[in-house]
């Protein structure tokens, strides 16, 4: 392939946006986009290591680019090659590929290696050593995608990643996964992983034997995370429920009692209850309960109850919290009812923001935002994930 003269005037003598324009040419040829790859800007060599037509042995370069971002989309790029690059590869470029894909799967930068995960977690022919590789990642943008996704991986895989999970996180990633069979789920039931237990319950998908189930509502009592998972999970055997009606905590009561499969003895049972519990409870007592969960650093309690209390699922909460907006976070709390001291308490605690970001009360315990403005911020959440 010729390149045209215009195309190679703008390589040598163009700026950088002709330069990364040359270089996003689809008819760029290798060997102009090998005189691009060692081009001062980043944005050019991001250029071209996104293209197709760049030579395998000029990627294996950009592999070892100072500039995260080059690798990433390089990455990205060679593992979705990755089927044709498995160990027996029989040209000279599938194997020089290979062993860029084999570099950027060991690169420092997480996102370089999320990159490679986004590309292969579903592929049915990816190389099963690299899946298994990433699943053993200890960062979870990297492991998750693959444990959760990953069709490669076998129950045997996914007990091993159970009984020695590199970090405690990927017990979690694989109580997470779709269709989990009852000899996955009593592995994650015996390991007394609460994080990965509750998981687990939230999992609609997860076969859960009664008898699993029977001791898990029998060890929840101290543990709200899980009540609230089983409270919530669509198939709960009346026994269960009966169980889980004595040690659910208050907030949790009439979610229970709500349910619809319940025998009707212990639904009028447990509507009883939450009428008694809500005439005895005020609402000191609850931001009492609530500030106590702030400066214990419970994260979860806060944003059960905020979900909850502003009528909003866990999923917008969790979407508003991704903001990082002491504004936005505030107007939910102001939603939920809550003051304007508990709200800077939650910005803090569960939005994880610093004091300059927060929104404080004013010296009186008021709201520093005016109605108008709390009404505002609390409308714009409804556009997020519900």
């Amino acid at each position: 392939m010729t390149d045209r003269p215009e195309d190679l005037h703008a390589a040598r003598h163009g700026d950088t946006a002709a330069r990364t324009a040359v270089a996003r040419a689809p008819h760029a040829s290798p060997e102009l986009l090998t005189f691009l790859a060692a081009d001062p800007a980043a944005q050019v060599r991001q250029a071209v290591a996104a293209h197709a037509a760049t030579p395998p042995a000029v990627a294996r370069l950009l592999a070892a680019d100072a500039d995260a971002e080059v690798r990433r989309v390089l990455a990205g790029r060679i593992a979705a090659l990755a089927p044709e690059l498995d160990s027996k590869a029989r040209s000279r470029m599938a194997r020089i590929s290979a062993g860029t894909l084999a570099m950027l799967v060991e690169d420092t930068a997480v996102e370089v290696r999320a990159a490679i995960a986004d590309a292969v977690r579903d592929m049915p022919d990816a190389p099963r050593e690299l899946i298994l590789r990433l699943a053993r990642d200890t960062a979870m943008p990297v492991a998750e995608p693959v444990i959760r996704l990953s069709p490669l991986l076998t129950e045997a895989d996914l007990l091993a990643l159970i009984a020695t999970p590199p970090v405690p996180a990927t017990r979690r990633a694989v109580a997470r996964r779709p269709a989990l069979s009852e000899t996955l789920s009593d592995a994650i039931a015996q390991t007394a992983d609460t994080p990965a237990v509750a998981a687990l319950l939230a999992n609609p998908s997860a076969a859960i034997r009664e008898a699993t189930l029977d001791r898990l509502v029998a060890g929840a009592g101290s543990r709200p995370s899980w009540q609230a998972a089983l409270v919530r999970r669509a198939q709960l055997p009346a026994q269960a429920a009966r169980a889980l009606g004595e040690i659910v905590t208050d907030h949790l009561l009439g979610a229970l009692a709500a349910r619809t499969d319940l025998p009707e003895g212990l639904a009028a049972a447990l509507r009883s209850r939450v009428t008694a519990s809500l005439a005895a409870e005020d609402a000191q007592d609850a931001e009492a309960e609530l500030f106590a969960a702030a400066q214990a650093g419970d994260r979860e309690t806060l944003l059960i109850r905020l979900a909850e209390a502003a009528g909003v699922s866990q999923a917008r909460v969790e979407a508003a919290l991704a903001l990082r907006s002491g504004r936005a976070i505030a107007g939910l709390c102001h939603s939920a009812g809550w003051s304007a001291t508990l709200a800077a308490e939650v910005q803090a605690v569960l939005g994880g923001l610093g004091p300059a970001e927060v929104v404080h009360p004013t010296a009186e315990g008021r709201w520093a935002l005016g109605e108008a403005e709390l009404q505002w911020q609390a409308e714009l959440l409804e556009g997020l994930p519900a």
